[in-house]
């Protein structure tokens, strides 16, 4: 057991079986009354975020989270194969815990697991990744000034919105968290 006093950014709480990571926090000492830590707390597993005041000297349950970089290996249709790459260990990471990142993940990238306990708890992309495009209709010669989207779909399948003057095998930047396109990438 801790207490308030050991509450810094990054740190996992357990609430009622759940682990919260602090995002925020702030040390309150009011000239009238007792000192308190007020945190603002995300739920790793479904992304929620709460405030929730401590009074000082409160125990609170931390709960370990190892962050490790992963290189993701393949789908093996149960959940996304990762190998540790110091000890060549593999993991299987179920498809409900990588959510999103699903999107943007290829082969050979990659990728940071966080586990408690050897269970993982999320997977957590770079901000952006290059992807190329595999399928795009063709821009209209009159659209290219304006500043319109169409829809394109990149190499993992996944479907993004990019300028109309983007062609099919052009390379792109885009935005792991939002999935926005970000550039086009030239080698």
């Amino acid at each position: 057991m801790a207490s308030t006093a050991d509450i810094r950014n990054g740190v996992v709480i357990n609430i009622d079986g759940q682990l919260w990571s602090v995002i925020e926090f702030q040390h309150v000492k009011p000239g009238k009354g007792g000192a308190f830590v007020r945190t603002k707390l995300k739920n790793i597993m479904t992304g929620k975020v709460v405030d929730k005041t401590y009074n000082a000297g409160t125990k609170i349950e931390t709960e370990n989270v190892d962050r490790r970089d992963y290189q993701y290996l393949y789908n093996d249709g149960s959940g996304f194969v990762f190998m540790d790459t110091s000890d060549y260990d593999q993991i299987t990471v179920p498809s409900e815990i990588v959510g999103d990142a699903a999107n943007f993940m290829l082969e050979n990238q990659m990728a940071t697991v966080a586990l408690n306990n050897g269970n993982p708890l999320y997977v957590e992309l770079p901000a952006s990744v290059v992807l190329e495009i595999t399928y795009t209709e063709p821009g209209l010669q009159g659209d290219r000034s304006t500043g319109g989207t169409k829809p394109a779909t990149v190499e993992t399948g996944h479907q993004i919105q990019v300028p109309l003057f983007v062609e099919t095998g052009t390379r792109v930047k885009v935005d792991t968290r939002t999935g926005d396109y970000l550039g086009r990438v030239t080698d």
